[in-house]
């Protein structure tokens, strides 16, 4: 007699998009407000209705980069908060304090700028797509990164005709 095995059918979970909204007051017209797409990596500026203006898609360090930054506005986000994002997959407070000891141990030895090169990286591919809706980056040297506005560049919504 011939014995059959069970087969295990693996159904993956549907689970709704993760959609993060951020009106970034100051840095964005009224009415407009910055969504960010964890499930397609997808940056949206969003106008009231609402109405899609501008989006960019953005790689997976990316998106884990400007997670936190976002999160952080108006204040900077530290670097080792960064850095737990981009070197795990869950970035939580033990991951955080183990990576400003990396951080310190990394000033100690003087390899600091090889730490934050992964981060380094993901922002400058990150730049070029947030200055596409008025926004850039600004690092504080030796303290983390803030999102900023473009100065004297275009309004997000002088973009779009």
């Amino acid at each position: 007699m011939q014995q059959r095995q069970p087969t295990y059918i693996r159904q993956s979970k549907q689970t709704e998009p993760t959609v993060l909204y951020f009106p970034l007051p100051g840095l964005l017209l009224e009415g407009q407000k910055l969504a960010l797409n964890s499930a397609t990596r997808t940056l949206l500026l969003l106008s009231e209705g609402p109405e899609v203006l501008m989006a960019e898609q953005v790689s997976v360090n990316a998106l884990r980069v400007i997670t936190p930054i976002l999160q952080a506005f108006p204040h900077y986000c530290p670097y080792e908060v960064l850095l737990a994002h981009i070197s795990s997959n869950s970035a939580n407070e033990a991951t955080v304090l183990r990576c400003r000891k990396r951080l310190q141990e990394a000033q100690d030895h003087g390899t600091w700028q090889q730490e934050l090169r992964p981060i380094r990286r993901a922002l400058s591919l990150l730049r070029g797509k947030l200055h596409s809706f008025g926004l850039d980056i600004s690092t504080l040297r030796e303290r983390g990164c803030s999102l900023t506005g473009i100065h004297g560049g275009l309004l997000p919504s002088d973009t779009i005709s």
